[in-house]
């Protein structure tokens, strides 16, 4: 019998089976979406992870209270929730105690979900509202596009100068109207602007552009007065960038007021322990989602065999009468392996297609580009036709050696 011929009778075989051939093919395909799905979406984060971590320049770390990200139990989150805010006055002791030793230092205090409003515009509640210090733009990578940035006076003085970031001026100033000197209000708040930050984009799925700067002095005094400040250090160059960070954890514990002891009351985040945290993570997904996928394929393996048994016993006669007009056993092994391999392959393609949409998703969440797992589809498509080959065998094997006689008896 010619191939095509096989295909042609595997194809009309599993056809005249639909429900159960479409429940075998989804039980593949769960399995296969859910490790393309998690494969795809862990790239599109690793790429946007990549790209956040443009935020913290080569020469760069910061000091801060809470770890970029807290696992474990609630008695450990306790632990940094528990920490004593690193302050004002603890931040200037730690400028003062790093001078000469480090590039820029730059302080920073954050609250999100505000809106800003001018004239009769006003933006969604999202607005992260910054205090910072003169050092905020070199020592974080916000170059100014327009005006001027905050000075020392400003900061002396607890102005209400204000540097906006791009997205905030787009969304409050017309086009072409210049938004410098121009009165903002946020939170009851007035600000002038003073100047515009160059644009950045987005970072982690989320614009780094959508916000605005006052001096910390000021926010300490109208906005928040309490709050745990996060230091920026950038190093002069890359070789000093491990002598820079053992000072300044020196500095910081003498400023906390740490013995020798005692173990350090805050974190370091360096770009190395952004990569760290998200490789952890990563790993716990993977594992997560290729136990998963396991079990799932193991099932659909085993679905595939019951039903090419069953096809097997209710195709007795068939095959008997196939065998006793001269099919050769080859011949039926490869037509009932055929369609357990197409079985499988249908249900991993379908997975395919629809984890890489889900994934996808999650790339339009972190504006990537499309996103296309070709060594992860490939895998999956290779470890269906295994699945598919594997546990069909012994059904066409059984098939292929069926006595003609008693096939034909319906035995």
């Amino acid at each position: 019998m010619q191939f095509r011929e096989i295909i042609r009778q595997a194809l009309y075989s599993l056809g005249a089976n639909r429900l159960r051939s479409a429940l075998t093919v989804m039980g593949v395909a769960v399995g296969v979406f859910s490790i393309i799905g998690v494969m795809t979406a862990l790239e599109a984060v690793n790429k946007s992870v990549e790209t956040g971590l443009t935020s913290l320049g080569a020469n760069t770390f910061q000091i801060q209270k809470y770890p970029a990200t807290v696992f474990g139990s609630g008695h450990r989150r306790n632990q940094y929730i528990n920490r004593q805010d690193i302050t004002y006055p603890q931040a200037l002791v730690f400028r003062k105690t790093m001078e000469g030793k480090a590039s820029t230092i730059g302080f920073m205090l954050s609250s999100q979900a505000n809106q800003a409003k001018y004239a009769d515009r006003t933006t969604n509640p999202d607005v992260v509202l910054t205090g910072g210090d003169e050092n905020f733009s070199a020592s974080n990578g916000y170059p100014i596009e327009k005006g001027r940035n905050l000075t020392t006076n400003d900061i002396r003085y607890a102005t209400n100068a204000a540097v906006i970031g791009s997205e905030l001026a787009a969304t409050l100033f017309t086009q072409g109207e210049n938004p410098l000197n121009h009165s903002i209000r946020v939170g009851g708040e007035v600000y002038r602007v003073s100047g515009i930050f160059a644009k950045k984009g987005a970072a982690f799925g989320q614009s780094q552009d959508n916000f605005l700067l006052i001096p910390i002095t000021r926010y300490l005094n109208h906005v928040k007065e309490s709050g745990s400040i996060n230091i920026t250090v950038e190093a002069s160059s890359r070789k000093t960038y491990s002598r820079t960070l053992d000072h300044a954890v020196g500095s910081m514990r003498i400023t906390r007021g740490l013995t020798i002891r005692e173990p350090n009351d805050f974190e370091i985040r360096t770009n190395e322990s952004l990569i760290d945290s998200f490789r952890d993570i990563e790993r716990a997904i993977s594992t997560g989602a290729f136990i998963i996928s396991f079990m799932a394929l193991l099932t659909a393996g085993v679905g595939i065999m019951n039903i090419m048994l069953v096809s097997v016993t209710e195709r007795t006669k068939e095959i008997g009468i196939r065998k006793s007009i001269g099919a050769p056993q080859n011949s039926i092994l490869r037509q009932f392996l055929l369609e357990a391999l197409i079985l499988s392959l249908a249900g991993g393609l379908i997975g395919a297609a629809a984890g890489t949409a889900t994934g996808n998703l999650v790339a339009l969440q972190f504006n990537l580009p499309p996103i296309f797992p070709l060594l992860w589809i490939t895998i999956s498509m290779a470890v269906c036709s295994a699945i598919g080959i594997g546990f069909g065998l012994f059904p066409a094997w059984k098939a292929a050696n069926l006595n003609p006689v008693e096939a034909l008896k319906g035995k």
